[in-house]
Parts: C-alpha cells; structure tokens; sequence
C-alpha cells in the first residue's frame, strides 16, 4: 500500500501532457489590443502537445513583425530556444521593429518552462531575489509640480518604493517665452501619428506628416530651452520632491526633442533633487554624446528601451555614457538576450532597470529576468490606473503588484495559466474584428534568408 501511494505521488509531479523532445509548433495567432496602458499585440505559440507559449509585441509595434515569422518556425521544437532565436534574430531591429523576434523568444520560454515543469527564473540559473521591486510610472500631464507630487505621494501610499516622472518640453511648451524654437515647428510634437484605418489621402498625408516629425533626431530640431524655461523645470521638480520628500528614488523621463546641450543645463539644474536618473536624453546611437553627457553632470544617464541586442548595448556600456542601462524585453531580443545584456552592464559597473509598458504577459517576462539578475535596481509598472490590467490573464496573484513588488512564484514558464478572452475582446485596436483569428496565410511565407553568399 505505501509503495502504491509512494507511486501515486511520484506521477502527481510528472508533467503526463508533455513529451519535450516530440513537442513541436503548430501554429501562431494573434490578439491586437489597446488601452494597457498602450497599443500591444498578445501572441499564442501553439503545438502538437496542446500546450501554449505566450509572448507579446512591443507596445507600438505591428503584429506583422511576429507573423512574418510564424512559417520560419512551424515544425521545430520550441525548447530548442537559443537556435530558432538565431535563426529569427536578422529580422528584428532597434525600437518597435525588434517586437516580433522578442515576443516569438518570450513564447518559446513559456513553452520551454511547461513542457518541463519549472519557471524561466530557474532555467536561467536561479533566483537573486524573492521580489521584484517596481517603479511606477505617472504621466506628469499638469502643468503643476505640486499635482504631480499629489498623484505621485498616492502612488507610495500604494507601497511603491520607487518612481518615475516626465520633466520636460511639453511641461513648458505652453509658456511664452520658455521655449526657443523654429517658427511653427512646436505645435507638431502635441500629437503622435494616429492609429488605425484612415478614409482619405489627405488623412494618410497628415498622418505621414507627424510621422516625419517625430522622427526627426534630437540634434536637428533647433529646440533649446530658455534660462525662463530651465527655472520653470527647476520649480517642477522641486515642488514634486516638497511634496513627496527627498527619501523616494524619483526618475526622470520624457525630456523631449532637445540636444546633448540642453540636457546637460537641464542636469545641472536639478542635480540637487537628486533624481535617480534622466532618461532617454538624446537617441541612444549617438554614444560619443552620451558619454559627454554623463561627464558633464552627477545625475545617472539611462537609456536602452530601444536597442535591439546585446551587442546594441556595447558601445554605450564602453564609452562609459551611461550609469543605467534601461532594456525593453519586447525590444531587445527577448529573455536570455535581456540577461545577457545585464550581465554585461555588471561588468562595466552599469545598474539594469527595465522597461515594460504592456500587459501581464510582458510584465512577468521582465520579472522572470529581475528575479535571475543580480544588477537588477527596479521594473517599470505603467498600468496603476488601468483598472483591467490585472484581469487580462489567470493563474496569477491579484493584484499582480502588490505594495510596489511583484512576487515570481514557481509555476512552469511565466507562470500564467492563460489569457482571458471575454475580457481582451473589450479592448481591441481600431479596425481590429476578433482575437486569434487564423493566420495561414503565413504558413508559407518564404524567401533565402542568408545574409552571405
């Protein structure tokens, strides 16, 4: 008798729905959402096994830059992570294009996880902490350092022990006199391009505009702050820090289409608040600015949120331009690229935060990688006034962040259960008629790959 029970409790630990070395991908499907807090495409990795992988585009991003790859990968087995990532990888890029190649790698570690029964945190070497620490994010959208420091003092009454805020152009674009600029040219960084089906040419037209605009790189815009507008973003910040107090790391982001030099005046100007770092101050590829930058000035530099690889983040990390590498998984390749790229910032003495503004899905992708990264200083939860956001999945705590940590359990892979339908479907993109739709036609997408003859 005890030997049966022995037996029987043996079999209870056994994964019987999985054969790992016979799993193999069956199919890739889609659902294109909105409003958590942004625009962000979940992805189901199907098998033959019946278990699923969950992934997730980059806020922002097409669904297409992950269909394109679903005919690369039907067939082969999703444990086999390292090499389908290699074999996907060139079709990725920097900012929203690397979306499709990251959330397909979040998928094929999800699956990876189920099919053997333990959760990504330990398959990527262990544990170094019991939570993941968070910092919320809060839009400053009033003109009043004083109403930010309310909304953000709410957000530590929530236990959150670490916060970001914007401080920048568009906190004095309203101002006579605050902002040096061409004539005409401020009035178009209001609005980002729209979203969704347009009826006209000359909607396209307007929309292609705004496109441009946006994409015009720090150094070309002929934007400067004035000595007003510096005081201006000086008496922000310090009537955020009198009403939240000087103990709460406090970053910093947003700053707008400024150059190297306006950010080392704005840096200088706000050193006393001691803020935790200025993000994003310039495109990240210009390296040689960034280090003159971080020279010129005690507060943190941080940027990465759109760099694609490892070895996109090198050259920052050698030139010394930065205190604060700040990775998207969604962006950068996914898990194991994003450990990569913090065991490499360890190296250069560079702290990892991480950027994450979409779903759960996303959300315990990057904490698997916090719980497994010992430089990890703090995730970026964006979603504290989005009522919905914890009911986008099952089979996780609720609330997912709880007194400003999120706490990795040891269920297999993200250790979600599944996504709920009922609730996603209320919130899809522009256009958008249903979720998981077929996808065949990209079953036998194809071209010669190579890149070498």
């Amino acid at each position: 008798m005890q030997e049966a029970y022995l037996a029987d409790e043996a079999l209870n630990r056994v994964n019987l729905h999985s054969k790992p070395s016979d799993l193999r991908i069956t199919d890739m499907r889609v659902a294109e959402i909105t409003g958590a807090p942004f625009a962000s495409v979940l992805l189901k990795i199907y098998t033959n096994q019946g278990i699923v992988g969950l992934g997730e585009v980059r806020d922002g991003a097409s669904a297409t830059y992950a269909l394109m790859l679903k005919s690369r990968l039907l067939g082969e087995n999703p444990c086999d992570i390292d090499r389908l990532f290699r074999r996907i990888k060139q079709f990725g890029g920097h900012g929203r294009q690397g979306g499709g190649v990251s959330a397909v790698e979040i998928a094929l570690w999800d699956l990876a996880g189920k099919a053997y029964g333990v959760p990504i945190y330990q398959m990527l070497g262990g544990r170094f902490r019991d939570k993941v620490r968070i910092y919320c994010d809060t839009d400053a959208a009033v003109a009043s350092g004083t109403a930010t420091g309310k909304r953000l003092k709410q957000r530590m009454e929530l236990g959150f022990t670490f916060l970001k805020m914007d401080l920048g152009l568009m906190q004095i674009a309203d101002v006579p006199g605050a902002v040096v600029f061409p004539a005409g040219s401020l009035e178009g960084y209001r609005e980002y391009p729209r979203r969704g089906p347009l009826k006209t040419i000359e909607e396209r037209r307007v929309r292609n505009a705004a496109y441009d605009l946006h994409n015009i790189q720090h150094p070309f815009t002929g934007l400067h702050f004035s000595d007003k507008g510096l005081d201006l973003l000086e008496q922000y910040i310090a009537e955020v820090r009198e009403v939240i107090g000087m103990d709460v790391p406090l970053a910093i982001d947003h700053i707008g289409h400024i150059s190297m030099q306006n950010g080392i005046r704005l840096a200088r100007r706000i050193e006393k608040y001691v803020p935790a770092w200025l993000e994003d101050v310039i495109p990240w590829q210009y390296t040689e600015q960034y280090r003159q930058l971080q020279d010129a000035t005690t507060v943190p530099i941080c940027t990465g949120e759109d760099i694609y690889l490892k070895e996109g983040f090198e050259p920052l990390l050698n030139s010394g331009g930065v205190s604060v590498i700040h990775p998207d998984l969604l962006t950068s390749g996914g898990i194991l690229e994003t450990k990569k790229i913090g065991d490499m910032a360890q190296d250069k003495g560079v702290a990892m935060a991480i950027h994450m503004a979409e779903s759960p899905i996303a959300a315990m992708a990057a904490a698997h990688v916090a719980t497994a990264t010992e430089n990890f200083m703090a995730l970026e939860y964006h979603s504290a006034d989005v009522d919905w956001w914890d009911d986008i999945v099952t089979g996780l705590p609720k609330p997912l962040v709880k007194n400003g940590f999120i706490t990795v359990s040891d269920k297999p892979g993200l250790g979600i259960d599944d996504v709920v339908d009922e609730v996603i479907s209320q919130h899809l993109q522009p256009g958008v008629n249903g979720i998981w739709q077929p996808t065949d036609h990209w079953d036998d997408e194809y071209s010669w790959d190579r890149t070498w003859s």
